[in-house]
């Protein structure tokens, strides 16, 4: 695991790596940026159709704003890993090339069109179970570490899966996949809890997408399945 971090780390500067990594932030920073302003504006026009104090008018803006910026903060991860997961392959492949070209030899690039349903699948799921575990997470808060075991442990599990998918996807047939899942729990349990980790490390979560992907590309490489 360390040594697939620092392999990753290293590549970053690469070009291909680069570039989805910007044009992930920037999608990222648009998508949230389109939310607030539509929360601005819907929030104001709310208070228009009450016929309420013009004065509320640019609170309540501020108000939808400031509540989605925390929102934005509680599924950054989701929306960070759906968006890398539409460019994920271009970080795969350039991991290939330069360590695995034996491997790049056999691969089947990903279409885009199923790119993007994994990484809308993915926001989804890690939405959806999220939400499911909310009341545990609340419960657990007496005990001062359970949430945040609970938390590492749900996001680990929903990670390794999706980063892993991301890197099977070129090698591994669709109907193969849930026997390749079902074989490489552990491993993707691990690179997930590490990757959770890194999400929750200020500046450092900015790259934990583009590093997930490409440390999922060493480890299956390493423990490949055909």
């Amino acid at each position: 695991m360390v040594r697939a971090l620092a392999l990753s780390i290293a590549q970053l500067g690469d070009r291909p790596v680069l570039a989805v990594l910007l044009k992930s932030l920037l999608v990222t920073v648009l998508l949230f940026g389109v939310v607030g302003f539509a929360g601005w504006v819907g929030a104001r026009a709310v208070i228009d159709a009450f016929g309420w104090d013009a004065r509320w008018r640019d609170l309540a803006g501020i108000a939808a704003v400031a509540l989605v910026a925390g929102g934005a903060w509680l599924v950054f991860r989701a929306v960070a890993i759906a968006v890398v997961g539409i460019f994920a392959d271009d970080v795969v492949e350039a991991v290939e090339r330069r360590h695995y070209p034996d491997r790049l030899a056999t691969a089947r690039p990903v279409s885009l069109m199923r790119g993007i349903g994994m990484g809308l699948g993915s926001a989804a799921r890690t939405i959806l179970v999220n939400v499911a575990m909310l009341p545990v997470y609340i419960l657990l808060l007496v005990t001062g570490i359970g949430t945040a075991i609970a938390f590492f442990a749900v996001n680990g599990w929903l990670l390794g899966r999706d980063l892993g998918d991301m890197v099977a996807a070129r090698h591994v047939a669709r109907d193969h996949l849930p026997a390749w899942r079902g074989s490489t729990r552990g491993s993707r349990l691990l690179l997930g809890l590490g990757v959770t980790a890194l999400f929750v490390i200020p500046v450092v979560n900015l790259f934990a997408p583009v590093l997930g992907a490409a440390m999922a590309t060493h480890l299956f490489h390493r423990r490949p399945v055909a």
